[in-house]
């Protein structure tokens, strides 16, 4: 009976023991509900900041784009006809006339040639060695390699 006794004192359940114990656990969910909740706004703040950084670079981007686009069209308003024209005139060129044009002969130039392309004569290919070296053989020439370099016993020794 002492031992039954002994028991029921032991495991009794006190009426404060469950209040803290219920207490601990709503403590502990609060506290588990915090670190998940900073932990979601971090990542929400990152991921913000990652959306924003993206939109400046596509922004960047599109600038980027359509000043190469401004500039090519410059180039090729630079490069028209007349205004090359315009810019040899300004620098003291005149156009060419039939009277103004000199030719120069060039000795054993024939202007009337056959004009046929040249023939290329392919060479035979050389036969390339086939390559069959596995690594355990390689491996074997470093080891050997190695062990040829070390200096015996003998050497080493004054």
């Amino acid at each position: 009976m002492a031992l039954t006794n002994w028991f029921e004192h032991t495991f009794k359940r006190r009426p404060w023991r469950t209040q803290r114990q219920a207490i601990a656990l709503v403590t502990l969910s609060f506290f588990v509900a915090i670190i998940i909740g900073a932990l979601y706004l971090a990542q929400a703040a990152n991921v913000s900041t990652t959306g924003r950084q993206l939109e400046d670079l596509i922004l960047q981007r599109n600038q980027l784009e359509q000043s190469n686009e401004q500039i090519r069209g410059e180039i090729a308003r630079l490069q028209s006809v007349p205004r090359l024209r315009d810019r040899a005139r300004e620098l003291g060129f005149v156009d060419a006339t039939v009277g103004s044009i000199e030719y120069l002969p060039v000795l054993g130039y024939n202007p009337d040639r056959d004009e046929r392309p040249a023939i290329v004569i392919q060479q035979p290919e050389a036969d390339v060695p086939v390559y069959d070296e596995t690594f355990l053989g390689w491996l074997q020439q470093q080891w050997d390699a190695f062990t040829s370099q070390q200096p015996t016993s003998s050497e080493g020794q004054p």
